[in-house]
């Protein structure tokens, strides 16, 4: 059941991978494929780009200090009657109109919003470089995983193969054994069973290697991973001596070096700074303001009327950069503008804010608890996968040691097939322990030295 269920993905993903028997160019380290992972993983990028953005905000926030100034420039043409807007005087007749114009506002007190929406902003950038490193940290740990469990499928696949060679030599062997009539036909069949199952599981182990190929290549955004490989730059040794450390030591360090409790507490201060902003809406607010404009008239004049017909009499209008010199004009001031009613917005507002303050500090306080339940969870497994890797392997010692008894009996004769593929059976299962138990114990151990503060490598911040 377990061919038919990788099947289909085993196909697909040969042509990626390329047969087992291809030649591999590079063999990864565990440290190589972290750093790479680091630079390359899509997750870790996107949360870069969040750096980035969070800057763009504080600039922007630091924008609010500063004053606005916008310029405008408008030309018209007025057919019929109406008022020239430079003589103020209504006539019949096509006017062409120029202004120009530039106005300037700027905020002198606006209840502390600008100066805590800057300080709010430079929160954010803090908060979203510790989201970056814990996204880092996690890809790491990750990586670290997929890698062991790259290197548990490959010893794995090792064993099943040495497996299958013992068991061919022995079918071989009974081949002519049977021919001399040493012993039955149907220990023989017993074997070629044996034979069929080592190469049934085979596959499977061969498939278990490229899926976990192919998840750590995922991982590391890799393009062209058909020679993908890895090699075993690890042991099973606590390097760091981490488990003769107190859980408790580990769980004092873990809060000063956790990224998650420093994002916990830069949300909670950027939770405080909203209340802050938006309490300042409750406040006057007073804007300096400055205009200054001119304007030109392109139509005659109407410098007055003819003495003997009445009719008007126009000159023409004076020279155009004369107008706009002779025209400017300034205005410039205060306004302040008081709050009064606002149908309760600025104390929902503020109310609303109040509540995801709250929300921040019970945050802080059971990303706490679950560090520190993290920690001894950690510790507990770390000790408990050490103590069950020892076992293990004291067990492997004893399967080995009744297998070569068995093998001893078998070929004598003292021993029928099916009782010494059993003992080999328990044998293969025992090897299998041992790996799995190994690699899981080394997997807890970079647990653990993660809550100390030891990274697998280390990450440079930008």
């Amino acid at each position: 059941m377990k061919i038919n269920k990788y099947n289909s993905l085993v196909f697909a993903m040969l042509f990626g991978f390329g047969l087992a028997g291809h030649a591999q160019s590079k063999q990864w380290t565990l440290e190589e494929c972290v750093r790479y992972a680091l630079d390359n993983n899509i997750t870790i990028k996107l949360s870069e780009l969040d750096v980035k953005t969070a800057t763009i905000d504080k600039r922007g926030a630091l924008g609010s200090y500063l004053p606005t100034v916008n310029g405008n420039a408008s030309h018209s043409w007025n057919i019929g009657l109406n008022v020239n807007p430079v003589t103020n005087i209504a006539t019949t007749q096509t006017t062409q109109y120029s202004s120009l114009g530039v106005n300037a506002n700027v905020d002198i007190y606006k209840g502390l919003q600008n100066q805590n929406a800057y300080r709010r902003a430079s929160l954010s950038i803090i908060a979203s470089k510790y989201q970056l490193l814990k996204m880092q940290e996690d890809i790491s740990l990750n990586v670290a995983n997929a890698f062991l469990q790259i290197l548990s499928n490959k010893e794995d696949l090792k064993i099943k193969k040495e497996q299958l060679a013992i068991d061919e030599k022995r079918y071989s062997r009974s081949e002519e054994m049977v021919n001399a009539g040493t012993i039955p036909r149907g220990d023989l069949f017993d074997l070629k069973a044996t034979v069929a199952t080592d190469k049934q599981n085979i596959t499977v182990s061969e498939n278990n290697l490229l899926i976990s190929k192919l998840s750590l290549a995922q991982l590391l955004q890799l393009k062209e991973f058909a020679d993908f490989d890895v090699i075993d730059d690890t042991n099973a040794k606590d390097e760091n001596n981490i488990m003769a450390q107190n859980p408790i030591d580990i769980y004092n360090k873990a809060k000063e070096t956790r990224t998650e409790l420093k994002l916990a507490q830069t949300n909670l201060e950027i939770a405080e700074k909203n209340v802050a902003i938006a309490k300042g809406a409750y406040q006057p607010t007073l804007r300096g303001f400055y205009q200054f404009s001119t304007s030109a008239s392109y139509s005659d004049r109407l410098i007055g009327t003819d003495p003997v017909t009445g009719d008007p009499v126009y000159a023409a209008p004076n020279p155009v950069l004369d107008q706009f010199s002779d025209n400017k004009g300034h205005n410039f001031g205060f306004q302040l503008s008081v709050p009064i009613f606002n149908g309760f917005s600025v104390k929902n507002n503020v109310e609303r804010n109040k509540v995801s303050l709250e929300k921040s500090k019970i945050d802080l306080e059971q990303k706490s608890l679950d560090l520190q339940r993290n920690v001894y969870t950690a510790f507990t497994d770390a000790k408990g996968a050490l103590n069950t890797y020892e076992s293990s392997t004291i067990t492997l010692e004893a399967r080995q040691q009744a297998y070569n008894y068995a093998k001893e009996k078998y070929d004598v004769g003292l021993m029928n097939s099916f009782d010494f593929t059993q003992a080999q059976t328990l044998l293969t299962n025992a090897q299998s322990d041992v790996i799995r138990t190994k690699y899981d114990y080394m997997f807890k151990i970079k647990i653990l030295e993660f809550y100390f503060g030891i990274p697998i490598v280390p990450i440079i911040t930008k």
